[in-house]
């Protein structure tokens, strides 16, 4: 049923996010936030309406006639009674931003008129956009004529932007949350809220802020208005979102400098302290022929590395530039893969599940882990701190605070080792306290791991072969640098003759990313075993090959159904077994379906459902590929049935008219009909899935070389 929200929704969310500013949060505001509060709060019902309706536009700029709202007397006379007060202001003292965004064409076009601007009424708004723009920051723009009542400007938003700020903790927060969150289509931390402050002091929050808002104002200029830009860097910051948008800043300045002014360009990256800063600036320092700062930067950052990340490329790049070394890291880690496998060309877009297939015929166990284990382990084992009391300040953070900081270690370190110490010591310890945690917090909103059925199975069997003192010694490394060391994971867990191992798969093309070299050299670190695994392709002629047709009563899976079943089986390029069925919808088959297919309601009548044919589909389709013309959709639909009887269907996939496109190229089409004529196929009814599946067969013996 869908979700309704009461008349005045809007103010009532605006109480409630002031309300946030009443304890721990007050110290942190601005002496123009905390007035702006307690004039607000002395306002009637009604212009409080008319201010928390603004405040929830996108932009700063109101038009006047949207207030009409019927829960608000006399909203225009409010507007404006607001306006005489000081809340609302002339539209000209707004941004150009916010105005050109707000305005309509024909407003730009006559204000433009109106101060003297000949510009033709045919002209595209862009056009206008940046003519109004050129013209009203050089002050030409000064008369508003019938305007000056149509548009209104916030004067409250630059204090309502600071509100926001230290509400979500970044520029990007929006009073229409709430809504969203009431109507459910947003998640909140609802149960993980504590009366914390994201900031120590005011000064912290307010030179934050001014990065901040530096940082969006640039990001919405013009090529002029950057190049006038000329913000203060040199405000201090006191805590990790100062750093992070002063830094962010401080790179933006540099990259839209680099290719006017490179002195000024490394200036600016030379003083922030990201890692891609650092990196960007010792590359374009090298680049001027500056070799010996360079040299000397990376020697300081390998003698004392920030990060794992920015020392993986510190490595790399002083060994190719100032040592004999012309590869990378990551080159390197590729061509010595420890061992390489060969799969059928079948597995291309299912590579590592191709893998997996292939452990298991030779019995050993295989399972596909990547991120899922370690981040599932990680929010499970330090569940309490990461939601804790510097867990999340509002309910719409997503990521704990000490991660989003990357400095969970630092805060709490002697904990983190007393806790890994405590509950790391054997399995059976480890395992009851991730089933506690699991059991307590199942469902719960995280950013850290996602929530689903059979959650602890492939972790149980983790901690069955692996020493728990490395699984503690990587879990402290990741409290270290979460950061760095949130993702890049191998791809699968093997366990063969008792023994686990991981293993990247890489196909031919792939590339090692950095942050993969940096996961691997961690877990290795940690005294895991970590393989690189290259697959090769190869075609298996003795694989099965199952080609697939279906009718269905329409072209959505979710909301149709399959009305028939043709399937071929194709061993060595000979057919094997083939296999047919009507099936009965449980649904009216449309009129224009009749007429396609010539499938009826009366011919289905007697027809078994999907349920009751499944397990021949399922026996029948095992251990093949799973081939058809246009084989996501003939594929989506089994699946979907599979799913509605709460069972899976995964094979791997190979698609004929994708194959065909690829190696008979340039034919005028490639429909099954069209290319059943080109070469000459048999194809008696179309539209029948025996028929169709057949022809798509043979298709499928031309592609792998058995008919030429």
């Amino acid at each position: 049923m869908r979700k309704t929200l009461p008349e005045r929704y809007y103010l009532d969310h605006f109480y409630e996010f002031l309300s946030f500013f009443d304890g721990a949060n007050k110290v942190l505001l601005s002496d123009d936030a905390q007035a702006f509060i307690e004039r607000f709060r002395a306002l009637d019902d009604n212009a409080q309406c008319i201010v928390a309706r603004a405040a929830n536009r996108k932009y700063a700029v109101v038009v006047v006639k949207t207030f009409g709202y019927d829960e608000i007397h006399a909203p225009f006379d409010a507007l404006f009674s607001l306006k005489s007060t000081g809340w609302f202001g002339d539209v000209l003292t707004a941004s150009v931003h916010d105005i050109t965004q707000v305005m309509t064409k024909s407003d730009l076009l006559y204000l433009l008129l109106l101060n003297g601007y000949k510009v033709p009424a045919s002209a595209p708004k862009n056009v206008l956009v940046d003519t109004f723009s050129d013209a009203y920051l050089n002050g030409h723009i000064v008369e508003t004529g019938d305007l000056a009542t149509q548009y209104l400007y916030c004067e409250f938003d630059q204090v309502l932007r600071y509100l926001l700020f230290l509400y979500f903790g970044h520029s990007r927060g929006r009073l229409n949350q709430f809504s969203m969150r009431d109507l459910g289509v947003m998640r909140t931390r609802q149960d993980a809220i504590a009366d914390s402050a994201r900031f120590e002091h005011r000064e912290a929050a307010l030179n934050a802020f001014y990065y901040a808002n530096a940082l969006r104002q640039f990001s919405l200029f013009d090529e002029a208005q950057k190049q006038a830009f000329s913000p203060h860097t040199d405000k201090p910051v006191f805590c990790a979102i100062g750093h992070d948008y002063r830094d962010r800043l401080l790179y933006a300045l540099g990259q839209f400098w680099l290719s006017k002014d490179a002195s000024k360009a490394l200036a600016y990256l030379y003083q922030a302290g990201s890692d891609n800063a650092r990196e960007k600036w010792i590359r374009e320092t090298y680049k001027t022929g500056d070799k010996a700062a360079a040299q000397a930067a990376l020697e300081r950052i390998i003698d004392d590395p920030s990060s794992d990340t920015l020392l993986a490329f510190a490595e790399d790049f002083y060994q190719r530039k100032f040592g004999s070394k012309r590869t990378s890291v990551l080159t390197d880690m590729l061509r010595d893969a420890t061992q390489s496998i060969s799969l059928d060309e079948s597995y291309i877009q299912d590579v590592e599940n191709g893998v997996i297939d292939s452990y298991q015929k030779k019995q050993a166990q295989a399972f596909r882990t990547e991120n899922t284990l370690w981040r599932t382990l990680f929010g499970l084992v330090f569940w309490d701190w990461l939601h804790g009391e510097f867990g999340v300040i509002s309910e719409f953070d997503r990521r704990p605070q000490v991660l989003r900081h990357n400095d969970f270690y630092a805060r709490f370190g002697d904990q983190i080792d007393l806790h890994l110490e405590t509950y790391c010591k054997d399995v059976k310890k480890l395992n009851q306290y991730l089933l506690k945690q699991a059991t307590t917090h199942y469902g719960k909103v995280n950013s850290v791991f996602m929530w689903r059925q059979g959650l602890l199975d492939t972790i149980q069997r983790f901690l069955q072969f692996t020493e728990v003192s490395k699984l503690a010694r990587f879990l402290r490394l990741m409290t270290q640098d979460y950061a760095n060391l949130r993702d890049g994971f191998p791809d699968i867990m093997v366990i063969e003759d008792g023994v686990l191992r991981f293993e990247e798969i890489k196909a031919p093309g792939d590339q090692l990313r950095r942050n993969q070299l940096v996961t691997i050299q961690r877990l290795k670190q940690a005294g895991f075993n970590v393989n690189i695994t290259q697959v090769n392709w190869y075609q298996d002629p003795m694989q099965p090959y199952v080609v697939v047709d279906i009718e269905t009563t329409g072209g959505q899976a979710p909301q149709h159904r399959i009305t028939e079943v043709g399937m071929v089986k194709i061993v060595n390029g000979q057919e094997v077994a083939r296999w047919q069925s009507l099936i009965n919808p449980g649904r009216h088959i449309p009129y224009r379906i009749t007429q396609l297919t010539g499938i009826s309601d009366d011919m289905v009548a007697d027809a078994p459902t999907f349920e009751a044919v499944a397990d021949d589909i399922d026996a029948f389709t095992h251990g093949c590929v799973f081939v058809a013309h246009n084989v996501n959709f003939d594929y989506g639909f089994i699946k979907q049935e599979f799913a509605r009887l709460e069972r899976s269907f995964r094979r791997p996939k190979l698609c004929t008219c994708a194959r065909m496109r690829q190696h008979r190229s340039g034919l005028p089409s490639y429909s099954l009909k069209a290319l059943t004529e080109h070469f000459g196929i048999r194809l008696d009814n179309h539209h029948r899935a025996l028929d169709d599946a057949l022809a798509a067969a043979e298709l499928l013996k031309i592609i792998q070389g058995e008919v030429e």
